[in-house]
């Protein structure tokens, strides 16, 4: 049959479905078969052929008549699953079966009256007469998901055949071993199977109907906690008995995939990718899979303890026979379980130099325009390094030992300096932050950062040489100084990452040095502090970081110390910040007279010409951009270690941090955020200008407030270094008439304070902690991310999402 006849006779049937005022009864394979039987149409071609307005007029007029037709398709898969496929005029059936509901599933689940349709029971869905009537009765989405499990594995269509199931093709379904046909080799499989372009299609079509079943959270209204997606769970559980083969499939695809390819220049034009286009459906899958270990309490505990027993693989220690599978509790998420199990340093090798690869793809420069295939799906990737750093100790410890964790932080900053003033990806900023605060509660990043940063990647950037750590503090600072205003909320998470390294960082070039005291200069100025309640814990954690590198890093951190040398005047100001009434009204009125737009100007030299106060990014016109809940505060997302002599981390109780110079909390007067969030008000504007503070509208400073914070200023240390090296400092000048820095930076190189600053302070960490709303800031953020990407088709476009709103930007 024709192409065009295909669709001829399709949009006929379609109408008829529409038009139709009676129920067609569900026997009726003639009218049904319309809609799979002898079709031969592209998901683009069903999509444009089933109108969204059509669907919504048979859902209200003729809701019988849309019931039966999922049931049908539904049927259709699972008596196809269990003959295997056997004939190509099958194969077109699921394929057709497939799209048709990635096509209707959004718009059933969009509507309320029919979210429970899906999980009803069905007598006889696709069951032989002789099975029991347990069985037969199962909910319809059960039956969707088990014959989606089934047709992932089905030979000669998702998978190659090998001679025992050639030699039996008709045999069932449930007695193939579907381990033995893992889609990619990698994590518990070594044989890699032959690329075949036909099998990566069908894969991908089945892969975009889960997705499509487990979007039914998207119509969720969005509240402060976190329910369980039945689809999800399902899946996920011991009554999948595809679990392991699917979770290492879809993992290895990810980490086997190179866009480059043989490096033909230009081949990503000449030749479709189909397995790029398997990768990125694969890795939503598997991200949107992972979701579910926060609501189980079984889970966490058993994803916090890898397996006991080093020798045994990831196929050892998971596979379950059928009655062990069938025994397992529906909580319990067995890819979370798989993922954090995970322990053989080849698998970590295989997963880490993966995703290192695609996330430095688009940073790849060529003498060619154009000519290597750039990915999209870094947002995705992201979320993936994050779920397994966090499921899985035992990768991030592997991730830290060497320098290989560069490789994952060099593209990272990379797309938050290039995404920070670009509205539309506020969401990859945070990501990117979550993931460099999770790393930098471990002692080895911090060690690693102090090696020489010489791949020179684009960035519009000042120019400096030095280290891992010098570029971290630069890509900090211009996110701070440029970049959007909903990136206000992350000031906390990206001082407390720096924080958390400056224990171990040996030696800071002058353009980072520079850098953290221009940003004590700005936090510091009196309007700034009195502008929000929260404002002064930013000045807290800069003076923290001048603190642990003068205690702990002094001989080779000279630039700091010149740095802090010349700009004495601002703790010698801090010190003396005057709390009285008229001189809190002066400050807040001098805000309002500044130029908003220049607050954060640099006042030194070391700005590159290339890189402006307030460069943006120009965003595409039209650009969809998912909305985003609010991100819990810094004393939600940590918990606070104190490091002892010998390397290892204590947690602290609340109360030991009474007296401590990080315990910066305000005592008086001061609101803290309700439910884990920032304030409401966070993004909101003070005084008609748009410059990155956060404003209370029923608050106010007062003397008590500034006097109970101001005398908590760590500023100790740093007032004994300034008393005793700027006198020496002055009097070498004076002696020797020095006007050149360098000759005083060889001073200080070789200067020593042991035995003239204060007891050294302990070293204080704030670790990421699970909590709450963290998880449904990822809930939100990960399918705003996959409702945006997948629009070939556009499954989710037009239809009524409450979990996220959609804004044209």
């Amino acid at each position: 049959m024709g192409n065009s006849d295909s669709k001829l006779l399709f949009r006929k049937a379609v109408i008829q479905l529409t038009t139709k005022t009676q129920p067609v009864e569900a026997c009726d394979d003639v009218f049904w078969d319309q809609f799979w039987a002898n079709v031969d149409l592209t998901a683009q071609d069903i999509f444009a052929l089933i109108p969204a307005a059509e669907i919504r007029a048979v859902r209200e007029e003729s809701p019988s008549n849309l019931a039966t037709l999922c049931y049908k398709a539904v049927e259709r898969l699972v008596l196809n699953a269990d003959s295997s496929c056997v004939c190509e005029r099958d194969r077109r059936t699921v394929l057709s079966c497939t799209r048709l509901l990635t096509r209707m599933l959004p718009y059933i689940f969009e509507d309320p009256d029919w979210h429970g349709f899906f999980w009803s029971t069905v007598p006889k869905a696709g069951k032989s007469g002789d099975e029991s009537e347990d069985e037969s009765t199962r909910p319809l989405a059960e039956s969707l998901l088990t014959a989606t499990a089934d047709l992932l594995f089905c030979p000669d269509f998702t998978v190659e055949s090998n001679h025992r199931t050639s030699a039996d093709a008709t045999g069932d379904v449930q007695s193939i071993d579907s381990c033995e046909f893992i889609w990619e080799a990698g994590v518990g499989f070594a044989q890699a199977p032959p690329l075949n372009h036909t099998l990566d299609s069908n894969r991908t079509d089945l892969l975009k109907l889960l997705l499509t079943c487990f979007s039914e959270d998207i119509y969720q209204s969005p509240s402060d906690k976190h329910t369980i997606n039945p689809w999800v769970s399902f899946f996920c559980s011991g009554e999948n008995r595809h679990a392991l083969p699917l979770f290492t499939s879809l993992l290895n695809v990810v980490c086997a995939y190179d866009p480059v390819g043989y490096g033909l220049p230009y081949n990503h034009l000449m030749f479709s990718d189909q397995r790029g286009a398997l990768a990125e459906l694969a890795l939503q899958v598997l991200i949107v899979s992972l979701e579910q270990e926060f609501n189980d309490t079984s889970n966490t505990n058993t994803s916090s303890t890898p397996s006991t027993d080093p020798d045994r693989t990831l196929s050892d220690t998971n596979v379950k026979t059928p009655a062990e599978g069938s025994q397992a509790t529906r909580g319990e998420n067995l890819f979370v379980n798989y993922l954090s199990r995970i322990h053989r340093e080849e698998d970590f090798h295989f997963i880490l130099r993966g995703i290192s690869r695609l996330l430095n793809n688009p940073l790849q420069q060529t003498y060619l325009p154009h000519s290597c295939k750039k990915i999209q799906f870094q947002q995705e990737l992201l979320v993936l390094f994050w779920k397994l750093c966090d499921l899985n100790k035992k990768f991030l410890f592997y991730v830290l030992k060497s320098s290989d964790v560069l490789e994952i932080l060099v593209p990272i900053l990379y797309s938050l300096n290039d995404a920070r003033a670009n509205q539309s990806r506020v969401g990859l900023v945070h990501i990117g932050v979550f993931i460099l605060l999770l790393l930098s509660g471990e002692r080895n990043f911090g060690v690693r950062l102090n090696k020489p940063y010489s791949v020179r990647v684009p960035m519009d950037i000042s120019v400096f040489a030095g280290t891992h750590a010098d570029l971290l503090i630069v890509v900090f600072h211009k996110i701070i100084t440029s970049g959007h205003q909903q990136l206000q909320p992350l000031y906390d998470c990206l001082l407390t990452v720096i924080v958390n390294v400056s224990p171990y960082l040996k030696s800071l070039s002058m353009v980072a040095a520079n850098k953290l005291l221009h940003l004590l200069e700005f936090f510091s100025s009196g309007w700034f502090l009195f502008s929000s309640p929260r404002n002064h814990h930013l000045v807290f954690f800069l003076l923290e970081v001048f603190n642990n590198i003068i205690q702990y890093q002094f001989d080779g951190n000279y630039n700091l110390v010149y740095g802090i040398i010349r700009k004495r005047s601002l703790f010698h100001q801090l010190a003396n910040l005057p709390a009285d009434v008229i001189s809190i009204q002066k400050a807040l009125q001098r805000r309002i007279r500044s130029n908003s737009n220049a607050v954060f100007m640099e006042s030194n030299n070391n700005v590159s010409p290339s890189e402006g106060a307030f460069k943006t990014t120009l965003v595409q016109t039209g650009t969809l951009n998912a909305s985003l809940k609010a991100t819990p505060g810094i004393d939600k997302l940590t918990e606070k270690s104190q490091v002892s002599e010998d390397g290892s981390t204590l947690l602290r109780q609340h109360g030991d941090s009474a007296h401590s110079q990080s315990d910066h909390s305000p005592q008086t007067g001061v609101p803290e955020s309700t439910s884990g969030g920032v304030d409401k008000s966070i993004n909101g504007d003070c005084d008609g200008k748009n410059i990155g503070v956060s404003c209370t509208a029923d608050w106010g400073p007062t003397p008590d407030w500034v006097l109970s914070w101001k005398s908590k200023l760590p500023l100790q240390t740093i007032m004994r270094l300034l008393q005793v090296l700027v006198p020496q400092v002055e009097k070498i000048c004076i002696d020797k008439g020095l006007t050149d820095e360098s000759e005083i930076l060889k001073f200080l190189q070789h200067g020593t304070l042991v035995g003239l600053l204060p007891v050294p302070h302990p070293i204080l960490i704030r670790r990421y902690q699970a909590n709450e709303g963290t998880a449904l800031w990822f809930h939100t953020y990960l399918w705003g991310v996959i409702y945006i990407r997948n629009v070939d088709p556009p499954v989710w476009y037009d239809t009524d999402v409450k979990l996220f709103e959609i804004q044209t930007v």
